[in-house]
């Protein structure tokens, strides 16, 4: 049996395995995300873009958000994965099953906290810190924390909890409540809701995330073969696409925004803060075929995804790092703050990725070298 990268399995255990097509795909989700970060801070369409209820003016400005939108369900996904991952290697190694659950979960404790420190007050250049704030970060981390509860149950169970989230989920978002008392505002946003104390309610991120693990068992142990990897792949996310598209041409149950035709932009713009049943089928189906891009491109010309796996090998650090340079330059010192457009923000991705690129080769070598146990966490 091989691995992703060509080696058999029994040598590359010997060392700190890592597959290639996680990596990438992590690293173009890293990139697509500083696409979108980098429209924030130069594209002037964010002084009247709502991105709870969007209205793109042309098909330019809804692609360069819309290539964001894959950015949370891939990053959870592959958490997900690694998560399982993760707890099986440490468990051949003959750690105890708490001590392998507890190192996750100090993870997920250190991603809650560096999104109440770093990454709130780095979207601002860090003038001042704003610690009561959630973000993708912080999901991430619950969803690390919750997924440890069941990441030794049999991997179809799991896909089927996540799947059985996202229908449950749409029945949850009707609960009603008062944003304006505190423990409500909390509470609901933190696990349900989306508004100004959270935008990613950990329910329907930690279903991600369950399927992400779910899924990585089938790439990483079950599906022998590439073919088999991309075969299973593809007939999951044609599977969850025609579910998508079942869902948002009843118009109904799974649908929080309406839509004008088939194929317009309105139809594939359904909710994101908090995500419709519609959006997570849909993006679950586009992550999974997108693996199995990656897994396929990874054998007939792997040199074209090696930009990707740079990113995608240190996903954290790219992700806080590129932020608080752009939260400093352009928020703080208004260096062409929200003065562009489609083109500026394609300039900023390019001038980001020149400056990121060297810094995050250089940090996986001090990760890898370094036994500092924060270090470690990055």
């Amino acid at each position: 049996m091989e691995n992703i990268s060509g080696q058999p399995i029994s040598k590359s255990i010997q060392t700190k395995q890592r597959f290639d097509f996680i990596d990438q795909f992590r690293g173009l989700v890293g990139i697509l995300m500083l696409l979108g970060h980098s429209s924030y801070y130069f594209n002037s369409i964010w002084t009247s873009l709502d991105p709870i209820d969007p209205l793109f003016p042309d098909w330019s400005q809804f692609m360069l958000r819309y290539v964001g939108y894959l950015c949370a369900p891939g990053f959870l996904m592959m958490s997900g994965a690694m998560v399982w991952w993760s707890y099986q290697q440490r468990k051949r190694k003959g750690i105890n099953d708490w001590t392998a659950r507890w190192q996750l979960i100090q993870r997920g404790i250190f991603l809650i906290i560096v999104q109440m420190t770093w990454v709130n007050s780095s979207w601002g250049g860090f003038s001042e810190f704003q610690p009561w704030h959630l973000g993708i970060i912080a999901s991430i981390g619950f969803s690390m924390i919750f997924l440890t509860l069941i990441v030794s149950w049999h991997w179809q169970l799991r896909l089927l909890i996540g799947f059985a989230i996202f229908f449950i989920y749409p029945i949850l978002l009707t609960i009603p409540y008062n944003p304006d008392v505190m423990w409500q505002r909390v509470l609901m946003q933190t696990f349900i809701d989306a508004g100004e104390f959270n935008k990613y309610p950990v329910i329907p991120w930690f279903a991600l995330a369950t399927l992400g693990s779910g899924m990585a068992t089938g790439w990483l142990k079950v599906w022998k073969s590439w073919k088999k990897q991309i075969s299973m792949s593809v007939i999951f996310a044609t599977l969850a696409l025609f579910a998508a598209i079942i869902v948002r041409m009843g118009r109904g149950f799974g649908n929080i925004f309406p839509f004008s035709d088939f194929g317009s932009y309105s139809f594939f713009v359904d909710q994101k803060y908090p995500p419709s049943l519609f959006m997570n089928l849909w993006f679950f189906a586009l992550v999974v075929y997108g693996v199995a891009g990656f897994i396929a491109i990874g054998k007939v010309a792997p040199k074209l995804l090696k930009v990707f796996s740079i990113v995608g090998k240190v996903p954290l650090f790219f992700y806080a790092i590129h932020l608080a340079i752009l939260g400093l330059f352009v928020k703080r010192f208004d260096l062409f703050y929200r003065e562009g457009g489609v083109i500026a923000s394609l300039a900023g991705l390019f001038v980001m990725l020149v400056v990121m690129l060297p810094l995050c080769k250089w940090f996986y070598g001090v990760k890898c070298r370094s036994k500092n146990y924060f270090i470690r966490l990055i």
